[in-house]
């Protein structure tokens, strides 16, 4: 996490009348993205995570990276700030679905973007999420799913792990149960709470030990707490942080199958998938992504073997992106291996 001033470089909008929400009376909205190599032939979808934004999400577009000949559109999920959230939209409804977020990107794509096919959809943590959503939802559309250090459903102790941010905010002084949304004030002791809270599960213990955070510019842990995760919750909409972990709580492919049962959900798939959990990711960890590749027909699995937790698939690492890189690249058939310059760990 980090806390520059917002970047909007490239975002555009599109507006949809009247979406159909899966709980909720129709609605006005409007998707924010950007188009990253506009003109590349082949196209790949990045939805944002949970914390992101369009220009924050690691896009893979550097000129030594996998998907610098592709056409890329980054995508914010509903309710993230950027696109259609509580923060921005009066009529906003109470809970979304992340199937309301992959029918939205479907209609900026086909209606507006004019996109009939996809290579790819990749994703980072709720983004990878919302990757699985497509293969369910869409399967004809993409050729490849990537989701980054994610999940087909969320666990039950990545459902607690969300207890606490959630209740840290909303148990603050200055929130008063919601009722700051009355007084025009924004709840910051609450806001920095919920950040405080959440730092410690998105790096591994070994992490911690190391002082990692030193060669971040930090010269100690509560530097490190104060400036770079409390300083970027404080930045969020309040409702949009919950009602995205709520989405994150709730996510299930089963709920797109007739069953209900995310495991038939992902026997399903046809798209490729390559899963690529963090071996020391404490809320999705690769015991989950081992499950899962039992049950898709065209699965592979890559563990990053890095201290760095859920964190390293963000980006915040540049050995853990080489690696990722070039595993996606291997992956679509995109070119040779990027391991180069710097040292990347592989399984192989």
């Amino acid at each position: 996490m980090s806390s520059p001033s917002y970047d909007d470089t490239g975002v555009e909008y599109y507006g949809i009348a009247s979406f159909k929400f899966v709980s909720g009376p129709p609605t006005d909205i409007r998707i924010a993205y950007r188009c990253i190599n506009p003109s590349a032939q082949k196209t790949v979808c990045i939805p944002t995570c949970f914390g992101g934004r369009i220009n924050t999400t690691l896009s893979f577009t550097g000129s030594d990276e996998a998907l610098h000949n592709h056409r890329v559109i980054v995508v914010a999920m509903l309710g993230n700030g950027e696109s259609s959230s509580p923060s921005n939209h009066p009529d906003f409804p109470k809970d979304i679905d992340y199937r309301d977020c992959v029918n939205a990107q479907y209609q900026l794509l086909t209606k507006h973007l004019r996109i009939k096919e996809l290579e790819a959809v990749v994703g980072f943590s709720m983004g990878g999420q919302q990757a699985y959503y497509w293969a369910c939802m869409y399967p004809k559309f993409m050729k490849y799913v990537i989701p980054i250090c994610s999940s087909a459903k969320t666990s039950l102790h990545n459902y607690a792990f969300l207890e606490g941010p959630k209740a840290a905010l909303t148990n603050s002084i200055d929130y008063e149960d919601g009722a700051y949304r009355t007084k025009d004030i924004k709840p910051t002791r609450g806001l920095r709470a919920f950040g405080r809270t959440y730092c410690a599960w998105a790096l591994s213990a070994h992490w911690f030990r190391e002082r990692q955070f030193e060669r971040l510019g930090f010269s100690n842990v509560e530097d490190f707490i104060t400036s770079n995760w409390e300083d970027a919750f404080e930045t969020w909409g309040p409702e949009d942080l919950l009602i995205l972990a709520k989405m994150w709580q709730a996510g299930d492919i089963g709920k797109t199958h007739a069953d209900g049962d995310y495991l038939r959900a992902l026997e399903d798939i046809e798209a490729k998938v390559l899963v690529m959990p963090s071996r020391t990711d404490t809320y999705f960890p690769p015991e989950d992504s081992e499950v899962e590749l039992q049950h898709l027909k065209h699965g592979e699995l890559a563990v990053m073997e890095t201290i760095w937790g859920h964190m390293a698939g963000g980006g915040v690492n540049e050995d853990d992106t080489i690696w990722m890189s070039d595993r996606i690249a291997k992956f679509i058939g995109a070119r040779n291996s990027l391991v180069g310059g710097l040292k990347a760990t592989s399984l192989e």
